[in-house]
């Protein structure tokens, strides 16, 4: 089977592991701080926070911008849908964004009529908390389009930078752009902890609070243990960190290879009847997975691709979520098909290709020959 990734777990990594391991001091701690450091440089911040999870960031960082029942968050229409539910977590409402057709990332120009719409009256704008765009698959969205409208109706930006640790923008860094920034470091991501997640930004009063939040509401500047607020208990523990470092030396090393692998697959792919990932000007993305549309938009056909692929030793999956259309957000919202159309195609044609840094070209030359054939009989 070509797996759809694996890890880049070496010597190094598993040494880090077992000498932290072998300490005994496994929660939050120095290796955690370290790993902080190494992120928060990264992404061009002044601080970052370690958290359990990019779910657990991205919570903590609504909450940390009083986010809050009967509050309204805009957020792209297509992630995971941890996305739209840790708005829904803090008791606000999503307002979904539809995407562009190239990027997969939230469209500045709906966002902009939904921004005229909201704010257009003072009830409604003082409700909208937040923006949170999404970096698809490891590629920016346009944040200079979004920075610009946030700044025009003053609303704070959080990045879910969940897959683009490493990607920039006009040579800024994901994570700088908006109030605050979040990472994953789930095993598809470039790097990896297993799970966990870091938030990231320059308020350094946020950061303090960000910091209590994740710890029982525990304040971080205090000699003595002092409870300043309910908090939860979103920490990280050292091993993890201890890998998250280890991993972190390599990330250029990674990127540079994913790179190389997504250049193979566009000079494998290119005569086919497939959407390839586009790059625009301007953007550095880390390729956290390759992504293309088949040229159906039957639903059934991608997920008789994925079947038939796999049977022929190759996996994949889908790109990711159209979140207004699951069940739960269609349901309570009333969501209809056609109230995202772009968003719902990209859903319904989208196919994750296996990308991984020490992947080889003959495995990946294997994938395109499947692929091809599966759409050749497609065809007659």
């Amino acid at each position: 089977m070509i797996r759809l990734t694996i890890p880049s777990i070496e010597n190094e990594d598993l040494k880090a592991v077992q000498e932290v391991l072998a300490s005994g001091h496994l929660v939050q701690g120095p290796q955690v701080a370290a790993f902080e450091i190494q992120v928060a440089a990264r992404a061009g911040a002044d601080f970052a926070v370690a958290v359990s999870n990019c779910t657990a960031a991205l919570h903590l960082s609504l909450l940390a911008l009083d986010v809050r029942a009967g509050d309204v968050v805009i957020v792209t229409a297509y992630s995971w849908v941890a996305t739209a539910n840790v708005i829904e977590l803090c008791g606000a409402h999503p307002v979904f964004v539809d995407i562009r057709p190239d990027t997969f990332n939230m469209d500045p120009s709906v966002l902009e009529s939904i921004l005229k719409r909201l704010m257009g009256s003072q009830e409604t704008a003082r409700r909208v908390k937040a923006i949170l765009p999404v970096h698809a698959f490891g590629l920016m969205a346009d944040m200079s389009e979004i920075m610009r409208l946030a700044d025009r109706y003053e609303i704070p930006v959080v990045e879910d930078g969940a897959c683009a640790l490493g990607a920039s923008l006009d040579e800024r860094p994901a994570g700088s752009w908006g109030k605050l920034g979040c990472f994953s470091f789930h095993p598809r991501k470039a790097v990896t902890t297993g799970e966990g997640g870091m938030i990231v930004g320059n308020d350094d009063e946020l950061i303090r609070l960000l910091k209590a939040l994740r710890n029982h509401g525990q304040d971080p500047h205090s000699q003595s243990p002092d409870f300043i607020l309910p908090g939860l208990n979103y920490r990280m523990t050292e091993f993890q960190a201890a890998l998250g470092s280890t991993q972190m030396k390599k990330l250029d090393h990674i990127i540079s290879s994913r790179k190389r692998l997504a250049q193979g697959y566009g000079e494998l792919l290119c005569e086919t009847s497939l959407t390839l990932p586009v790059v625009p000007p301007g953007h550095l993305p880390v390729f956290q997975s390759y992504v293309v549309l088949l040229p159906d938009e039957d639903r059934g056909f991608r997920d008789d691709v994925i079947a038939r692929l796999r049977e022929r030793g190759v996996e994949t999956a889908i790109g990711t979520w159209n979140m207004p259309m699951t069940s739960f957000f269609r349901t309570r919202y009333g969501f209809r098909q056609e109230d995202f159309p772009v968003a719902d195609r990209v859903y319904a044609r989208s196919l994750t290709l296996p990308l991984y840094a020490h992947m080889t070209r003959s495995d990946q030359e294997t994938v395109a020959e499947e692929l091809k054939k599966i759409l050749v009989e497609r065809q007659r």
